[in-house]
C-alpha cells in the first residue's frame, strides 16, 4: 500500500507529486493501482481507477478500483492506445504509460465535477495524476512481466493437467475393461478438466443409420436413454447432437438459442439447459458420434478455452473409443470360435461315449453267449447273468420269475431287491409279471402307468410299489414261460425304451437255457442259433461301425465341399466376391501396417455380354464366361487373385511395386480379350473395360475399394469401352456429388419438395387454351426452382424417379379442377417404367377420381423412346388407356426413330412437333424444316392426329407454322410455363 506522507512544513501545491509523497507498492498491476488509489483518495477524494494493457491493436483491463467499468472506460483507453496521447471524455481521463518509447498500457480516472476541494482545482487534480502516471508507468514492466510469469506457469499447469488426462484415456483403451468402465472413467477424466456433471456419448452407425447413447449421466433428464437403446438416426433429426454428428460442427451456448439459430426442433429431445456445448468424435475423417456437456446453472457457463479443449480430447476419445471397440470385437470373435470348438468337443465326445456304449454292449453280448454255451445248472447261470445286465443297466433289483409246469403256479429261483428279500412262489394272480406273462409283451411302466393298469383292472400290485418298472417275457415255442424284471424305488435310476430292448435281448438267452434243462436237443439246437443270433448281431455291430466311420469322413468331405462352394464361383471355380473382399482386408491391414506394400484393384466388365445372351443363349454365355476367366487368369501374375462376382464382371486384386505395373497388367488383359473366343461352336467377340483403384490410407473397408474401382470401369465403359481408367480426385467428387444428389433426392420425396407448372397449349388461330403440359420442377430450400435437366438423370439412376412422378401427377391433378375449363385437358409425361407398371392404369384410374376428373380430362404424353422398350406391353396400357377416354400423344416426334409403324399400332390422338424443327423458321438457314414440318403436318391430318408445334418463340416461327395449317402450338412465345394460381388469370 502507498502512505500520504504529510510535512511539517508547508505543503507542495496539489499538482507538484513527488516520490516520497507518492509511493507505489506492490509487485502485481492490482497491487500498484491500490496504491495510486490510496493516496488519490487522501489527496483528492477520487475512487474510480482503472489501468489497463496494450496487446497488439486492442487493450486488456489489467486492474481496477472503485465503481469504474471495463465499459466506462475500455473506448477511452482504446483511443489513447491509437494516439500515444493523453485523452479527456467529460470527467474520464487517460494517460499513456511508457516505457521508454513503447506503449506499454493506459492509466484511467474518473474525476466528478465538484469533487475536489475549495481550496483545489480540478486543473491540479489532473496534472497531479498526470504525474502519477508517470511514475506508475516506471513501475508498470515488472508488473507486466510478473503477470507474464504467472499466466505461463498455470499454462503449464493446466497443459500437465490436460496431458496427465490423455494418458489416463490412453491407458483405458490398451486395458481389459469393458465399454461400460472405460466410459465412466472417461466421464471422470473430463470432469476433472471442466465442469462436467451432465455428460453423454453419441455413437452414429452410418451402415445402419442409427444412433446410440453408451453412456449418459444427467441431473435433469428423467427419461435416460438405455445404454443397449437403439434409436432411428432420422427419428434424432432436429436434436442438437444429430445435428453436430450429421454437420461435424462444435455447438457451444443455451440450448433454446442454438435450436432457433439452425432452424432445429424446439423441445422433444430432453430438457433445455443455460448452457450446451457438444463437439464431434472424429476417427479417420469419419463422424461416429459426439461428445456433450451441458449445465443447468446460469452460474455455470462453457468458454471458448473449453470448446476447444474438449474438442481437442474428444480426437483421443474417439480414437480410445475405437481399440476398446476393436477390443471388444476380437473378443467376441474369440468367444465365437471357442464356443464352435466346445461344440465340437461335445459332439466328439458324445460319439467317442457312444463307441464306448457299443464296445461295452458287444462285450456284454459275448459275455452272455459265452453263458449260455457253458454247462452247468441253471441256479449257476442265472447270477452271472445278473452281473451282465448290471454292467449295462440299473440292475440293483432283480429277479427271474418262471411258470410251473402246470402253469398255475409263478416261482422265484432268483431276486435279488433291497425291499423284498425274498420272494416265495405264488398263485398266478393279477400283478406286473402275471400281465407280462399273459400278452407276451414287455412292460415298461412308471407309477402312473401302474395306476392306469389297476384302475383299468389290468393289474394288483405285489410287494413293495417300485418308482420304475421294466418287464420282459422269457419265450420257449411261442409260449411265455416267465419273465426277467428290473425295477428301481427312486427317481435317479430311470429306463429307456433301448433299456428294455437289452433287457429283452437278455431275455432270449434265459429262456435259450431253459430250453436246453428240458430237451438237451431242443438246448443244442437253440445254442447254435445262439451263436448264430451273436456272430450276426457282432458283424452288424462292426458294419455299422463302419457306416457310422464313413458317414463320418462323407461329412467332413461335404464340409470342405460346403466352405469351397461358398468361397468360390460355382461357373467357373474362381474365388467369389465373399473371398476376394476377405483377401482385400486382408490386403489393406498389411498396407496400413507396411505402406510400402502397395496393392491395386481391377475391376472387369466384359464389353457386349448381354447381346451374347440374348442372341445365342445362357448355355453359350456362360461357356463364353468360362474362357474369359480363364484367358483373364493367364495374363495375370502368379500371386494375383482373379474372382467373378456375378453376371459378366470380375476383379483382380494385385501386389504392385508402382502404379504402372497395374496398368500394364489391364493393358495386358484388353489386348488379350480382342482375340475371339470359342463358345457353343461360336466364335465370339467380347472385349472388356477396366477400372483401376490404387490403396490409399483413406480407405477403412474393402468394399470402398472396389466401389472406386467399379466408378472407374463405368468412366471407361463411358469413354467408349475396350479401355480402363484409373479412379481419382475428380471422380471421387463426382460419386460424392451422386451420393450427395440422391440424398438431396429422397429428402426432397420426404418433403413434397417436386411440384407442377403448367405451359398452357394454345389453339393458334383464336389463341384460345385447349389444355396445359405438366411440367416437372424442384423447389430447393437453398438454390431455388431447379429444371429436370438439373437432375432427372440422378433420379432414374437411382431409381427415384417414378416416385418424382406420382407426387408430381397428385400435385397436378388436386390443382386442375381449379385450372382447367369445360373443354381443356392436362396432360403428363409418361415414362417406360410406367408403361410396363401392371398397376400403373388402376393407380392413374384412382388418383383422377380421387380428384374428381374424367379421364377424358387427361392426357398422357409419351416418347418414341418409351414405345421401343416393350412394344407389347405398351400397346397393352394405351389401348385400356384409350378404351378409358384417356387420349394419347407421341411427344417429341422427329428426334426418334420417326417410325410410321408407331402412328397405326398405338392408339394415338396427336402428335407433338419437337421444337428442333420449329427452331430454325426465323433463321437464315432453315434448311429442310419447312418441308418437314410439312411433310409431317400432312401425314398427321390425313392420320386424324392433331398436330401440336413445340417451342414457338418468336412471331417469325409463329406465321410459318400458320401458314402451314398446325392447330396447335405451345412456347415461351404463347405462354411460359408457371404455376395454377398464375394461369388461372390467363385462363
Amino acid at each position: 500500500m502507498i502512505e500520504a506522507v504529510p510535512s511539517d512544513s508547508a505543503r507542495s501545491p496539489l499538482g507538484d507529486v513527488s516520490r516520497a509523497e507518492l509511493l507505489l507498492s506492490g509487485n502485481t498491476a492490482q497491487a500498484l493501482l491500490d496504491s495510486l488509489a490510496s493516496w488519490a483518495r487522501l489527496r483528492f477524494a477520487l475512487d474510480d481507477h482503472a489501468i489497463y494493457a496494450v496487446d497488439g491493436e486492442r487493450v486488456r483491463l489489467l486492474a481496477s478500483c472503485g465503481s469504474v467499468a471495463a465499459a466506462d472506460t475500455e473506448a477511452l483507453a482504446s483511443r489513447v492506445r491509437a494516439t500515444a496521447t493523453p485523452q479527456t471524455d467529460g470527467i474520464r481521463h487517460a494517460w499513456p504509460l511508457r516505457d521508454q518509447n513503447t506503449l506499454l498500457g493506459v492509466y484511467c480516472a474518473v474525476v466528478p465535477r465538484g469533487s475536489i476541494a475549495d481550496a483545489d482545482t480540478e486543473s491540479d487534480a489532473r496534472i497531479g495524476l498526470a504525474h502519477a502516471a508517470r511514475l506508475l508507468a516506471q513501475r508498470l514492466p515488472a508488473a507486466l512481466e510478473l503477470e507474464r510469469l504467472h499466466r505461463a506457469v498455470a499454462q503449464l499447469a493446466e497443459a500437465e493437467r490436460l496431458q496427465r488426462a490423455l494418458y489416463a484415456i490412453a491407458e483405458l483403451a490398451s486395458g481389459e475393461r469393458d465399454m461400460g468402465e472405460v466410459l465412466s472413467a472417461i466421464h471422470g477424466i473430463v470432469a476433472g478438466l471442466m465442469y462436467a456433471e451432465n455428460f453423454y456419448i453419441a455413437l452414429h452407425d452410418r451402415v445402419h443409420e442409427t444412433l446410440t447413447f453408451p453412456y449418459f449421466r444427467d441431473v435433469a433428464d428423467r427419461e435416460p436413454p438405455a445404454p443397449g437403446e437403439v434409436f432411428p438416426m432420422p427419428a434424432q433429426h432436429g436434436s442438437l447432437t444429430a445435428h453436430v454428428i450429421l454437420t461435424g460442427q462444435t455447438l457451444l451456448g443455451p440450448s433454446p438459442e442454438l435450436l432457433r439459430m439452425h432452424g432445429l426442433h424446439q423441445g422433444g429431445f430432453g430438457p433445455q439447459s443455460a448452457d450446451w456445448l457438444g463437439v464431434p468424435l472424429m476417427n479417420g475423417g469419419e463422424v461416429i458420434g459426439a461428445v456433450v456437456v451441458q449445465s443447468y446453472d446460469e452460474a455455470r457457463r462453457y468458454s471458448e478455452q473449453d470448446r476447444a479443449l474438449l474438442t481437442f480430447v474428444a480426437q483421443h476419445i474417439a480414437t480410445a473409443l475405437e481399440r476398446v471397440r476393436a477390443h471388444d470385437e476380437l473378443e467376441r470373435r474369440v468367444k465365437l470360435r471357442t464356443d464352435e470348438l466346445n461344440e465340437a468337443n461335445t459332439a466328439l465326445r458324445a460319439e467317442i461315449e457312444e463307441r464306448q456304449r457299443a464296445e461295452r454292449l458287444q462285450a456284454a453280448l459275448f459275455r452272455i453267449a459265452e453263458l449260455g454255451s457253458v454247462g452247468g445248472s441253471l441256479e449257476q447261470f442265472y447270477a452271472p447273468v445278473h452281473a451282465v445286465v448290471g454292467e449295462l443297466l440299473y440292475a440293483g433289483n432283480f429277479y427271474i420269475a418262471l411258470l410251473s409246469d402246470d402253469g398255475k403256479q409263478l416261482d422265484f429261483p432268483y431276486s435279488v431287491d433291497e425291499h423284498d428279500r425274498a420272494r416265495e412262489s405264488r398263485q398266478l394272480g393279477r400283478g406286473l409279471t402275471e400281465y407280462v406273462l399273459r400278452s407276451k409283451r414287455a412292460l415298461l411302466a412308471d407309477r402312473a402307468t401302474i395306476a392306469q393298469l389297476e384302475a383299468a383292472g389290468e393289474v394288483l400290485s405285489h410287494g413293495a410299489l417300485a418308482v420304475f418298472w421294466m418287464g420282459v417275457p422269457l419265450i420257449c415255442d411261442d409260449h411265455a414261460v416267465g419273465v426277467l424284471a428290473v425295477q428301481s424305488y427312486d427317481t435317479h435310476h430311470r429306463y429307456s425304451e433301448r433299456d428294455q430292448e437289452l433287457l429283452l435281448f437278455v431275455s432270449y438267452h434265459i429262456a435259450n437255457a431253459l430250453q436246453r434243462k428240458r430237451a438237451a436237443e431242443s438246448l443244442r439246437l437253440a445254442n447254435a442259433d445262439l451263436e448264430q443270433r451273436v456272430v450276426e448281431r457282432t458283424e452288424a455291430l462292426f458294419e455299422a461301425n463302419r457306416v457310422l466311420r464313413e458317414q463320418i469322413g462323407e461329412r467332413e468331405r461335404a464340409e470342405e465341399k460346403l466352405r469351397y462352394a461358398a468361397l468360390h464361383d460355382t461357373l467357373t471355380g474362381l474365388p467369389n466376391r465373399s473371398l476376394l473382399l476377405a483377401r482385400m482386408n486382408e490386403a489393406l491391414r498389411l498396407y496400413r501396417r507396411e505402406p510400402g506394400r502397395q496393392f491395386a484393384v481391377l475391376f472387369l466388365d466384359l464389353d457386349r455380354f448381354k447381346v451374347v445372351n440374348d442372341s445365342v443363349g445362357h448355355l453359350v454365355g456362360d461357356e463364353l464366361l468360362k474362357e474369359a476367366g480363364a484367358r483373364i487368369r493367364g495374363r495375370l501374375p502368379p500371386h494375383a487373385t482373379l474372382a467373378r462376382l456375378g453376371g459378366d464382371e470380375f476383379a483382380v486384386l494385385l501386389a504392385i511395386e508402382r502404379s504402372a505395373d497395374a496398368e500394364a497388367v489391364a493393358g495386358d488383359i484388353i489386348r488379350a480379350m480382342e482375340d475371339p473366343i470359342r463358345a457353343g461352336g461360336k466364335d465370339l467377340y467380347s472385349s472388356t473395360s477396366i477400372g483401376i483403384a490404387y490403396a490409399q490410407a483413406h480407405y477403412d473397408t474393402a468394399e470402398e475399394l472396389l466401389r472406386d474401382a467399379d466408378v472407374a470401369l463405368y468412366r471407361a465403359k463411358g469413354n467408349g469401352r475396350r479401355r480402363f481408367e484409373v479412379f481419382d480426385e475428380h471422380l471421387r467428387r463426382q460419386a460424392l456429388r451422386q451420393l450427395e444428389m440422391e440424398g438431396n433426392l429422397r429428402r426432397a420425396l420426404v418433403r413434397h419438395e417436386f411440384e407442377p407448372v403448367f405451359q398452357p397449349i394454345v389453339r393458334l388461330g383464336d389463341r384460345h387454351i385447349v389444355g396445359y403440359e405438366t411440367l416437372l420442377r424442384w423447389r430447393h430450400p437453398r438454390y431455388g426452382l431447379a429444371e429436370p435437366a438439373d437432375f432427372l438423370a440422378q433420379a432414374e439412376e437411382s431409381g427415384l424417379a417414378e416416385a418424382i412422378d406420382w407426387q408430381v401427377y397428385e400435385s397436378a391433378f388436386a390443382q386442375a379442377g381449379a385450372l382447367l375449363g369445360a373443354d381443356a385437358y392436362i396432360g403428363i409425361n409418361v415414362g417406360a417404367r410406367h408403361l410396363r407398371s401392371a398397376s400403373f392404369v388402376d393407380e392413374l384410374l384412382r388418383q383422377l377420381d380421387r380428384y374428381a376428373l374424367t379421364p377424358s380430362q387427361l392426357r398422357i404424353e409419351v416418347t418414341e423412346r418409351a414405345l421401343l422398350e416393350d412394344p407389347e406391353q405398351v400397346r397393352a396400357v394405351m389401348t385400356r388407356l384409350g378404351g378409358l377416354g384417356v387420349r394419347l400423344a407421341l411427344d417429341d416426334f422427329g428426334t426418334g426413330y420417326s417410325s410410321l409403324s408407331y402412328l397405326h399400332q398405338f392408339p394415338l390422338h396427336a402428335l407433338k412437333i419437337d421444337r428442333s424443327f420449329v427452331h430454325p423458321l426465323d433463321t437464315q438457314t432453315p434448311g429442310n424444316s419447312t418441308t418437314v414440318l410439312r411433310a409431317i403436318h400432312a401425314l398427321g391430318k390425313s392420320l386424324g392426329l392433331e398436330i401440336i408445334a413445340e417451342g414457338i418463340e418468336t412471331p417469325a416461327q409463329l406465321a410459318v407454322l400458320e401458314k402451314l395449317g398446325c392447330e396447335y402450338g405451345q412456347g415461351f412465345l404463347l405462354a411460359r410455363p408457371a404455376s395454377a394460381q398464375a394461369l388461372r388469370g390467363i385462363a
